[in-house]
């Protein structure tokens, strides 16, 4: 897993160093971005200037879905911009100054795209798909290695009851590969990011929050890194699905309504130096016999204040198989209706605590120089005796 998270990054770093040199491709307000994008080649940077920028949606018809259970499934939607078959720099003028009116399903869409990277704007004004069976998002990747940053995706807010899903902030899909970081992906009406059929991201230093389905969801047999990441306020936290495999460290996930983090189906996940506190039901939970944990280093606190919806009240809810779940070096404490569900209280056994952390307020889940997880995680590597902190590290 590790070596494969550096091959993604390696090869994001050298299609963007090819992308230095060539043509810039200015778009100022009143032109259009899309024009801009066609006219655009490999290496080409287009920069797009302060202003309102919007999107004429097209019919965009697929073959193959992105989150049905038949893969080959055709698919009816919209797009509103669109990079097919190049690589190329999207650049605004900053986030609060260059904003993109999607109008559309899809709303930024690259395709084919090996190399492209999208930075420095707004995405937003989605309109949802009428075919239940579109993957709409802010940004979708299908096939496609693309770098996004210090991107703000949000208020892509329409839904329809009849359908209940509603527009993602950000979509990797079909074996897209993906370096997402810096985000602001916010009130968005379903997942944050939402990784499908063999899509590979790492996933780091964003601020996701407002939404109606899962913070991060990593499902079929996707891949993700996920460090250092703010997670608030969405149905669910992380999550993994499928037979898919994360890494999920040094984020802090909380006010989310159902769990913090979840692993299920038959799925892999590394849980280390996570905030897991005030979710509505439990903070961390293994969810069937066939997926496999390791973890370690977590704060879980204060998880439980919402009647049970989707898991107990609890701070660590066991539904799966102990024989495929590391839990050690933890702290749990002050769960609503306990700290463990299904698996015996592990206080005091490998390593595992509960005791206040003794957060300092308002600032941001760090730990007082008093807390006594300080030095109460696992031992370092070779260290003769040193261990980590539990909870996030800086």
């Amino acid at each position: 897993m590790k070596n494969l998270i550096i091959f993604v990054l390696t090869l994001i770093l050298i299609h963007s160093n090819t992308l230095s040199g060539n043509r810039t491709i200015e778009v100022k307000k009143g032109e259009s971005l899309q024009t801009a994008i066609d006219i655009s080649v490999d290496g080409d940077t287009i920069l797009i200037y302060e202003g309102e920028f919007k999107a004429l949606p097209r019919s965009y018809i697929e073959e193959e879905c992105g989150n049905c259970s038949q893969h080959n499934t055709n698919v009816t939607a919209t797009a509103g911009f669109i990079v097919e078959g190049k690589a190329v720099v999207i650049k605004g003028a900053g986030p609060f100054k260059t904003k993109l009116i999607t109008n559309a399903g899809y709303g930024f869409l690259f395709q084919n795209s090996s190399g492209s990277l999208i930075c420095n704007l707004t995405i937003s004004g989605g309109k949802r798909d009428r075919d239940a069976n579109a993957t709409n998002g802010g940004i979708v990747t299908k096939n496609s290695i693309v770098h996004i940053k210090n991107v703000h995706v949000k208020d892509n807010e329409e839904y329809s009851d009849d359908i209940v899903v509603g527009i993602s902030g950000i979509v990797g899909r079909d074996n897209s590969e993906l370096i997402i970081e810096k985000c602001i992906i916010r009130n968005n009406s379903w997942d944050g990011i939402a990784l499908y059929r063999g899509a590979i991201a790492v996933i780091q230093e964003n601020t996701i929050e407002q939404g109606r389905g899962v913070g991060i969801g990593i499902t079929w047999d996707a891949k993700a890194t996920v460090m250092k990441n703010s997670v608030s306020y969405y149905w669910k936290g992380i999550g993994t699905f499928g037979n898919s495999s994360a890494i999920v460290k040094n984020n802090i996930v909380f006010e989310n309504l159902g769990w913090g983090i979840v692993i299920t189906g038959s799925s892999t996940m590394e849980v280390a130096n996570n905030v897991v506190d005030k979710n509505g039901n439990c903070g961390i939970a293994v969810w069937e016999s066939t997926a496999v944990g390791k973890i370690y280093n977590n704060i879980i606190t204060n998880n439980g204040w919402r009647d049970e919806w989707v898991c107990p009240q609890v701070g660590f809810w066991m539904n799966g198989d102990s024989v495929n779940v590391e839990f050690s070096y933890n702290n749990l404490w002050n769960n609503i209706m306990g700290n463990y569900r299904f698996i015996k209280d592990l206080t005091g056994i490998n390593g595992n605590l509960s005791v206040d952390p003794l957060f300092i307020p308002e600032k941001n889940y760090t730990l007082e120089r008093t807390s006594p997880l300080k030095n109460a995680g696992s031992f370092y590597p070779n260290s003769k005796g040193k261990r980590f902190p539990i909870g996030k590290q800086d």
